[in-house]
């Protein structure tokens, strides 16, 4: 049977979720279109787009299958997995399915999506998009980012690794990079945990991270960051459509 030809169209915007699906697709060298989603406009909401993905979130991705039709993927580690599955057959960025590397990365992914992205994907609520503050609110999820990266850091102190299992960058790895980069506009500092920090010097090093970083809009949190008005202006114009958001969603239901 003939290799499965990739007909990929990404439909992705510039996050941390975003990112870890481009990053893949670079990393293992595949070609790709990409539709920018504009979720200000709430573009994810649209029908065609709910078609694509039912939670109307991003990212989101179809391909054409093995058996002719096109498939769609949503959540971010089902799409990676499904990539590595489908084209990743020299296990650039994963192990062989069965080995205690395959399932070791399995577990780092899987704390990504249901730990360290969702606690801090609440910290940034609260500390940044809140229409009040809350101290409640901040300190329970900052205190709980800072937890998941002590997790992270203590791991990659105590095996010495250079990434999340083994010395070979894996979809784990990667799930991670973009939370963790831009983990001050939570209000938490990487620079707090000195072996997560290396590991993301290691990564940021990467040209197929750096590369898929930038996708579809160059990556400028880190300029952004240092510039506390900025920061408090692009946080007022998150708030604004965070809340719109919300309101539409309220009313759905």
């Amino acid at each position: 049977m003939a290799a499965q030809k990739p007909d990929i169209t990404l439909y992705t915007t510039q996050t941390p979720n975003g990112v870890k699906i481009s990053i893949t697709l670079e990393e293992l060298g595949l070609p790709y279109q990409v539709q920018k989603i504009d979720i200000s406009k709430n573009t994810q909401k649209e029908p065609w787009f709910l078609a694509i993905n039912p939670n109307g979130r991003i990212p989101a991705l179809t391909d054409a299958f093995s058996d002719g039709q096109k498939i769609r993927l949503f959540e971010s580690g089902s799409i990676m997995q499904y990539l590595v599955s489908q084209y990743d057959k020299d296990h650039k960025i994963s192990y062989p399915e069965g080995t205690r590397e395959y399932y070791e990365t399995n577990n780092w992914l899987f704390f990504q999506n249901a730990g360290v992205g969702p606690m801090q994907g609440q910290a940034n609520h609260f500390f940044r998009y809140a229409p009040e503050k809350i101290p409640y609110g901040i300190n329970r999820y900052q205190n709980e980012t800072r937890r998941l990266y002590r997790v992270l850091d203590t791991h990659l102190s105590e095996t010495g690794n250079q990434y999340l299992v083994g010395d070979k960058l894996t979809i784990a790895d990667i799930a991670h990079f973009g939370w963790v980069s831009a983990s001050l506009w939570c209000g938490v500092d990487v620079n707090e945990f000195p072996a997560l920090k290396a590991w993301e010097d290691r990564m940021a090093a990467r040209p197929g991270v750096e590369k898929g970083r930038n996708v579809p809009d160059q990556d400028k949190m880190k300029e952004l960051l240092k510039d506390p008005a900025k920061v408090e202006a692009q946080a007022a114009q998150a708030r604004k459509w965070v809340q719109e958001g919300m309101k539409a969603d309220a009313k759905k239901d």
